[in-house]
């Protein structure tokens, strides 16, 4: 047992199988200050592509992603219905989930950035994350720049050959 300190909330933090309701505080957490300090926040819940298996199909959650007001952007995800043990990539995409089902692909910054992610720096990836006993996979990333309009979505992918995309969250 443990305490972070989440904005202006301690938080207790407890060894268990499940991380759910941390991290589900962590996201509400993290909206109440950012709305208030002129931050634009999005979110959505994540739901299955059609190229994710049978066992797939249960994936949910929920995507999270903060325009902070002194240009940074924060993108917190939890991730239900994986398989335990198993880790997954997450990036955000550039357009909705309905553009990346049929091969949209990740949103690029550009030019490198503070603390961004992918080979060139210029993406935001608030993983990989590894599922733990039950299923659950949390993860999350704060890079130095604004994520334009076209940020618009979170897919999960599993390792492998396309099509990996399993999941998505579209952030409106």
């Amino acid at each position: 047992m443990g305490t972070r300190q989440v904005g202006s909330a301690r938080v207790v933090l407890r060894r268990t199988g499940l991380f759910a309701v941390a991290a589900g505080a962590s996201l509400a957490l993290l909206a109440g200050p950012a709305a208030s300090s002129g931050a634009q926040v999005t979110r959505g819940e994540l739901h299955p592509f059609s190229a994710a298996t049978a066992s797939e199909q249960s994936i949910g959650g929920r995507a999270q992603m903060v325009r902070t007001a002194d240009g940074k952007t924060k993108v917190s995800i939890h991730v239900t219905g994986l398989a335990p043990g198993q880790s997954y990539d997450s990036h955000v995409h550039a357009g909705s989930c309905a553009v990346n089902a049929g091969g949209g692909g990740h949103y690029f910054f550009g030019a490198p950035v503070p603390d961004g992610d992918g080979p060139l720096a210029d993406e935001i990836w608030p993983g990989p994350v590894t599922a733990n006993r039950g299923g659950v996979g949390n993860g999350n990333t704060i890079v130095g720049a604004t994520a334009g309009p076209t940020a618009a979505s979170v897919v999960i992918h599993r390792s492998g050959p396309a099509p990996n995309k399993i999941a998505c969250a579209d952030l409106t």
